[in-house]
């Protein structure tokens, strides 16, 4: 049982994925991706693939359509070790240790808080791998630990001693929505940040901790600002698309993901406020644009935009 496995109540229907261990006999499960229970491990059990095929007891379940996707840039990112927090939902973040190098990689990671440090994984990574240690939620941005990384990079037969790494990773709003881009190795979108700058020759004379903070990187590349008003009509945001051969729920999740794309660079761009179109409709897309808002801890407040304009089918978002 690791984090990230899919598993299963033992005692209900619900599933969900392990985002942490809290102690020898409980885990922490994200339900749907979304919300977390703490869970014994006797009641959780790991789905494997095979599983719903061979021990289904109902009808099938449809498959969730299939979110169109541009094809991902691969990542130029040099050679390192990084920490990259992937979005699994527009909420829940996997944090994953990158080695991006030729070393093996031995490691421990944990959280630290006011009340102290506390242990949460270790294992090593061969090259090129990555590891998910925990799960954080943007909704509780403010609350985060401090994750503390220490490392040691290995290679058999190599003539180069390096020296033991500790890095401690401190999340600040003004300089963490601009390090989004490709994460390497897992050739995803995520918040990215490189732990070392190269590998470091033992000073038997001066082994210290090593702290950096994320964010804190010079990065060349600029935060794009979005428009004042996003237009989210299906119809504007793929126009060489027929949204009649898309579910409602593929375009749900393409307006949501252009959204939170527009969000995110908003708070990075230090905008004053943000305009979302969603028009009226049955009222789904405002319901979830409103419901994310109001757990956003980096929002103001939001409100109908001006009526004699957009009706009641637009948001006005105010930022802090």
């Amino acid at each position: 049982m690791n984090i990230g496995d899919r598993v299963r109540l033992m005692h209900g229907k619900e599933q969900g994925v392990i985002t942490r261990f809290l102690d020898n006999n409980l885990v922490e499960v994200a339900i749907d991706n979304d919300f977390t229970i703490p869970v014994m491990r006797r009641e959780v059990v790991v789905i494997a693939p095979e599983e719903a095929e061979m021990f289904r007891t109902g009808p099938a379940a449809p498959e969730p359509p299939k979110k169109k996707e541009a094809p991902v840039v691969p990542s130029t990112a040099v050679a390192g070790i990084y920490v990259a927090l992937v979005h699994q939902t527009p909420e829940l973040l996997a944090v994953h240790l990158v080695n991006n190098s030729e070393f093996d990689l031995l490691f421990t990671f944990g959280e630290e808080t006011e009340k102290g440090y506390r242990a949460l994984n270790n294992d090593k990574l061969t090259p090129k791998k990555t590891k998910p240690v925990t799960h954080l939620h943007l909704n509780d941005f403010e609350k985060w630990p401090d994750l503390v990384v220490q490392y040691l990079q290995h290679k058999t037969g190599t003539s180069t001693l390096l020296e033991p790494i500790t890095r401690k990773l401190k999340f600040k709003a003004s300089s963490f929505y601009k390090s989004k881009k490709t994460a390497p190795v897992l050739q995803k979108e995520g918040y990215v940040f490189q732990l070392d700058a190269k590998p470091v020759l033992v000073n038997p004379d001066k082994i210290q901790e090593q702290l950096t903070e994320a964010g804190g990187q010079t990065d060349p590349t600029k935060v794009a600002a979005p428009n004042h008003e996003v237009d989210l009509h299906i119809e504007v945001l793929l126009p060489n698309e027929d949204p009649k051969l898309m579910s409602n729920s593929e375009i749900l999740r393409h307006q949501l993901s252009v959204f939170q794309d527009n969000l995110d660079r908003a708070l990075a761009a230090n905008m004053h406020e943000i305009i979302f179109i969603h028009g009226t409709g049955n009222g789904v897309l405002k319901k979830e644009i409103q419901k994310l808002l109001s757990r956003n801890p980096h929002i103001k407040f939001y409100e109908d935009a001006r009526k004699e304009k957009f009706g009641y089918g637009a948001t006005k978002v105010s930022l802090k």
